[in-house]
């Protein structure tokens, strides 16, 4: 996870040239993005299991044993964003561009620490690429899923991320008006992670409405508000430039 923040920072320090965006701004806006990530991807993760929290409060805050939700840290992050760039008086839409392509990049390596502990795994499979854990500290082991081949969802979910990430790089500075990579971004993963999500084992991820996972409606909430928010600009701005 640190990796991938590391690396989403420097390369967001790179973009930020070309967007007009200082050194400092990026560094300071990465302080905020960070911390309010963390603290909402903690936040959603400690909701999603708060059964568990509550019979264990004393391991809410104990984010280093595992528990971090992408959903929570991309609302948080988003958030986290919008206040510096308020205070800054900053683009927030640029911002969003110039931050997009490095914070997917960060999430598919962060993933790779999903991949090896385990507490992002995928039911069982009889497909010859399955993963199987027989580590007694993985989760999936805690989960009664040990010795069990199970579909590689965190490689699944890389292997998008790098799709994502190379059509971000692509289209900047193409994709017209500011604000359309982010939200590209966005629509994109949360299409991908809704049929990702089906593929969890129920540990993982467990169903809250129906046969949906919270995962599922929160992806469809921000793929439709992210559809929607881009052709709405897409439109005011075509319509400026008319």
């Amino acid at each position: 996870m640190v990796l991938g923040i590391l690396v989403g920072i420097g390369l967001t320090l790179y973009l930020a040239k070309s967007a007009g965006i200082s050194e400092e701004s990026v560094l300071t806006a990465a302080f905020y993005i960070v911390i309010f990530g963390l603290i909402g991807a903690r936040l959603v993760h400690v909701l999603d299991n708060l059964g568990y929290y509550g019979d264990n409060p004393s391991e809410i805050f104990a984010f280093w044993e595992g528990g971090l939700a992408w959903y929570g840290g991309l609302i948080g992050g988003l958030l986290g964003g919008s206040v510096y760039a308020r205070v800054a008086k900053l683009s927030l839409a640029r911002l969003g561009d110039t931050v997009a392509p490095g914070g997917i990049l960060g999430l598919a390596i962060g993933r790779i620490g999903c991949t090896i502990n385990g507490d992002v795994c995928g039911k069982p499979t009889s497909l010859p690429w399955g993963i199987t854990y027989t580590n007694p500290n993985s989760y999936p082991v805690s989960w009664g899923l040990g010795g069990i081949p199970l579909h590689p969802v965190t490689i699944y979910e890389i292997i998008m991320l790098l799709i994502i990430f190379v059509l971000l790089v692509w289209l900047r500075g193409r994709l017209k008006p500011d604000g359309s990579i982010i939200l590209l971004m966005i629509a994109m993963y949360s299409f991908g992670r809704f049929f990702l999500s089906w593929l969890r084992a129920p540990k993982a991820e467990a169903a809250i409405l129906g046969p949906l996972h919270e995962a599922h409606i929160i992806s469809l909430v921000l793929f439709v508000a992210a559809v929607a928010l881009l052709i709405y600009r897409k439109v005011g701005w075509a319509e400026r430039r008319g």
